[in-house]
């Protein structure tokens, strides 16, 4: 039987139908930017006028046809290739039977033209025509999508390149846009409803008789009876680290499966830059290119100074930019693997078409710790791979229980959408996250990104505001503080002034938190600038603070990025005027 390598066998079938299926065949280039060779090579358009036509297209990527929503005809959407400093015209038809739009994620634009139905504008109707206008003040790596419901998950995302006026700072002789996002052939609704009935249905990786007999030798059977007590007194699962995984999902490169090997070309000994997009609707990829150092330039569009990496994580929504310099006549592989090691995206850097190299095998899944309850955060370096027993003996492991007092006094939000609270929360810029705290690699953490330029407004913040990010991972509710968006009043910020906001991850999950319309900028334990983005992830049991300057009069989404919690209302409505008042 033929299976990929690090798959489940009983999963080859539809991986081996995965082979070169894809949405489209076009091929598009600009320059020496392209989106390298493959089944799907969408087209790059470029200019200041831009016709986008919004419409169903079959598709089929697994050996089953579906259909997804395209523009132009494609998935993923085409490349739009911007300058810096130009006025554009973007019109998008809507040729569905249902209302849509288009977010431009991470650009700073006016309210009326982000794209959010019910927000900013009230979405474009079936049939209906709607002309996005702005000038682009900014350059880099960013993507585009639809903020209505569930149209991102099937198809209606692409890459959004702007070319720096004065040229790019960080040097390359060719480059290729890497776009990474995780397709499904069940209906998104259907996926929703089943998270919502039982959020572990998609988890397929959780421990079983023989894990438990195997810990039992390790460990022994005291300490493992405890530890399997204490995550069913919180009703948690230590291999909850993605809602959704491989077994459901598959992951793309550029709109091209495992099997389909898209491929980029260089030349030896070429400096070439690689625009990584993580346009996925629920996942986490760790990348690495086995055999290549990978140097970091930018992220999230902002360039930063120089750090050389083995292997990063780039969370949904985010965006990163590395330049790789192949010294060997051979093929490189691009290795994409979800952050739950249950499958991976993957692709080919070589110097002539056909060519492949080895793919490594999808690591052990990782099991999330005690700490990453926020539990003795002082053990939490030694603690990945384990459950974080160390340090926890003594303790009444019946606190844990997400109804008790001690859990629910650990921060001033409880009540019907709070299944959990940390009890103790630390900033960690240099945690990589769970699953790579071990790894022999050099593994890119926030604490190595550096924004050059420094922040862009250098005020102390006026004004603190704490936010927590909860959530009720029995019922897949999600939450900002404890409160749903349909329970939950607007920020408001008053026009001008320094915020600095604080978030804490009370939940067990990675959350991708983007706020529209201004600049997040990260500061470090000691409130010194860190690092520019659009979308910053916070940890399970992490606190992080960032300054922003609210600067854009309007109403703004602000989110977590991860499609269906944000459905399911971490989602919060910001409401920028004069004095605070309704705009």
């Amino acid at each position: 039987m033929i299976h990929l390598p690090g798959t489940n066998p009983l999963l080859s079938r539809r991986r081996f139908v995965q082979g070169a299926s894809g949405a489209l065949l076009l091929a598009g280039s600009w320059r020496q930017v392209s989106w390298g060779m493959g089944a799907a090579s969408p087209a790059v358009l470029t200019g200041t006028e831009f016709d986008l036509a919004i419409g169903e297209l079959p598709v089929n990527f697994t050996g089953s046809q579906r259909t997804a929503i395209a523009v132009n005809g494609q998935v993923p959407a085409p490349v739009l290739r911007l300058r810096q400093g130009d006025n554009v015209t973007l019109r998008v038809a809507n040729r569905t039977r249902e209302r849509s739009s288009i977010h431009w994620h991470g650009l700073i634009v006016p309210a009326d033209m982000d794209g959010v139905p019910g927000l900013s504008f009230p979405g474009i109707a079936p049939g209906e025509t709607f002309t996005y206008r702005f000038k682009v003040n900014q350059y880099g790596t960013y993507w585009y999508h639809s903020h209505s419901r569930f149209q991102e998950q099937v198809g209606l995302y692409g890459p959004l390149i702007i070319d720096r006026r004065a040229g790019e700072r960080h040097a390359s002789d060719r480059e290729h846009v890497v776009l990474l996002s995780d397709w499904t052939d069940v209906d998104p609704e259907h996926l929703y409803a089943t998270l919502k009935r039982q959020s572990d249905y998609f988890n397929f990786g959780k421990r079983t008789v023989g894990d438990l007999v195997a810990d039992v030798r390790t460990r022994g059977l005291t300490e493992t009876l405890a530890d399997r007590r204490m995550w069913g007194e919180m009703r948690m699962n230590p291999t909850d680290i993605l809602d959704v995984g491989g077994a459901t999902y598959t992951y793309l490169m550029n709109g091209v499966t495992p099997m389909g090997n898209w491929t980029a070309l260089f030349q030896r000994g070429e400096r070439v830059r690689l625009r990584f997009i993580n346009g996925s609707s629920m996942s986490f990829f760790d990348v690495r290119i086995p055999g290549l150092k990978i140097t970091v330039v930018a992220a999230d569009g902002q360039d930063v100074e120089p750090v050389t990496v083995d292997e990063f994580r780039l969370g949904t929504a985010e965006t990163l930019d590395v330049i790789v310099q192949p010294d060997a006549d051979r093929a490189y592989t691009l290795f994409a693997q979800a952050a739950d090691r249950s499958g991976y995206a993957r692709g080919t850097l070589a110097p002539r078409a056909g060519m492949a190299a080895e793919i490594p095998p999808l690591e052990p899944r990782q099991l999330l710790t005690m700490g990453d309850m926020g539990m003795n955060h002082g053990a939490m370096a030694g603690m990945e791979g384990m459950e974080g027993m160390e340090g926890m003996e003594g303790m009444d492991h019946s606190a844990m229980n997400h109804g008790s007092e001690a859990l629910r006094h650990a921060a001033p939000e409880h009540g019907p959408n709070v299944d959990s609270l940390a009890m103790q929360v630390s900033s960690r810029l240099d945690d990589p996250g769970p699953g790579l705290r071990n790894s022999t690699r050099r593994v890119l953490t926030y604490a190595d990104l550096h924004t050059l330029g420094g922040p862009i407004d250098h005020r102390d913040p006026e004004r603190e505001l704490e936010l927590h990010l909860t959530g009720h991972m029995e019922r897949f509710v999600w939450s900002f503080s404890g409160q749903k968006f349909s329970e939950a009043e607007p920020l408001r910020f008053r026009h001008g002034e320094r915020l600095k906001i604080t978030l804490v991850n009370d939940s067990m999950m990675m959350h991708p938190i983007h706020l529209h319309g201004m600049w997040s900028e990260v500061i470090n334990e000691s409130g010194a600038f860190q690092v520019r983005k659009h979308t910053v992830t916070v940890l399970p049991a992490q606190r992080v603070s960032y300054l922003v300057t609210a600067d854009a009069l309007g109403r703004w989404a602000y989110h977590c990025h991860l499609l269906y919690h944000m459905e399911a209302g971490m989602f919060r409505e910001v409401i920028v005027a004069h004095d605070g008042a309704q705009p």
